[in-house]
C-alpha cells in the first residue's frame, strides 16, 4: 500500500515519539536530492535503544502494509538506516549523532516541524 509522502512522514514520527526517541529532526530534500525527499533523524539512547526504535517502526509500518525497502547498520552500532524511498529514517546514538553531523551536512535543508505534519 502507498501512503501520501506526508502522511508516511507523520506515522514515523508518531512511531519514534511513541517509543521515545529523542531530538527528532525532519529535513525536506525535495529541492536537493534525487535520491530521497525527507530525512527523519532521531537519537537513541543505547545500541539497544536503536535496535527497538528500528524494529517498533519496521512493525508498526508492516501493520499496515509498508514495507522497508532497505535496513542498514542493524546490529552494534551508532547508527541504524531505514529506507522508506521518499524518507528515509536515521536512529544514532549520542554519539553517532555527533560524530555524522547529517544536520550540518544538509544544512541547506528545510527543517519541519515534526508537530507540524
Amino acid at each position: 500500500m502507498k501512503f501520501p509522502t506526508k502522511d508516511l512522514l507523520k506515522k514515523i514520527v508518531n512511531l519514534l515519539e511513541q517509543h521515545k526517541a529523542e531530538d527528532i529532526v525532519v529535513l525536506d530534500l525535495s529541492e536537493l536530492s534525487y535520491v530521497t525527499d525527507f530525512f527523519v533523524i532521531c537519537t537513541g539512547r543505547s545500541e539497544t535503544h536503536l535496535e527497538a526504535l528500528a524494529e517498533e517502526l519496521e512493525f508498526g509500518l508492516k501493520r499496515e502494509g509498508i514495507m522497508v525497502w532497505g535496513v542498514e547498520g542493524r546490529k552494534g552500532g551508532r547508527w541504524i538506516l531505514l529506507d522508506y524511498g521518499d524518507i528515509v529514517v536515521h536512529i544514532f546514538t549520542p554519539e553517532g549523532r555527533l560524530f555524522f553531523d547529517l544536520e550540518r551536512i544538509w544544512n541547506q535543508a528545510r527543517k519541519v516541524e515534526p508537530h507540524s505534519l
